[in-house]
């Protein structure tokens, strides 16, 4: 009779209490389901750091990790006005900036940064969303593949090859916040 009286007690007691487990005998499945998914979850998360880590030491990190890379030569290299042009309002200042000492250093056969600056002329607020695309004329006549520009730091901007000597041209097709298409089409020497 003790024992019953005890599990009357407790019984009782557990029936007031409010949480997953109510009543004398009721389990709710819920709960093991829930631990059972959150665990799974922690273990992919904790299991796949290694392999996000490996693949960002091993070149493989988005366009600010690149940035990030290029900071190095911020402070080397020439830097040529290549010039400006407007096209539908929108002022572009070009600029290529030699970095074939620091990208030698780092194993790249890159030898400049080119970058072009945006300005709506009627407001003289710079323009920094949108998307911009490079296409370079070599020496030879030989125009290369289309080269998407990143936008950093108030400009957008893309590593180049130019190893040949001789006057390149800069094509550069736009779509900036605004939703207009533009072109600007610039040209520098290299010596």
């Amino acid at each position: 009779m003790v024992k019953t009286s005890v599990l009357n007690h407790v019984s009782q007691y557990v029936t007031e209490q409010e949480g997953p487990f109510c009543g004398p005998f009721t389990f709710d499945m819920e709960l093991p389901m829930k631990k059972i998914k959150v665990t799974a979850i922690l273990w992919f998360v904790l299991l796949s750091i290694p392999l996000v880590t490996y693949a960002a030491s091993h070149g493989h990190g988005n366009a600010h990790d690149m940035q990030k890379k290029h900071d190095g030569m911020s402070s080397d290299g020439l830097m040529f006005i290549v010039g400006s042009m407007t096209s539908k309002g929108v002022k572009g200042m070009a600029h290529l900036k030699d970095a074939s000492e620091a990208m030698t250093k780092m194993g790249m056969d890159t030898t400049h940064h080119f970058m072009i600056a945006f300005v709506d002329e009627s407001t003289g607020k710079q323009i920094e969303g949108g998307t911009v695309a490079l296409k370079v004329t070599n020496p030879d006549a030989k125009v290369g593949e289309a080269i998407k520009l990143i936008g950093m730091d108030g400009h957008f901007g893309a590593d180049v090859v130019l190893d040949m000597k001789g006057e390149y041209h800069f094509r550069l097709g736009t779509k900036l916040a605004d939703g207009k298409k533009r072109k600007y089409h610039f040209h520098q020497v290299i010596e």
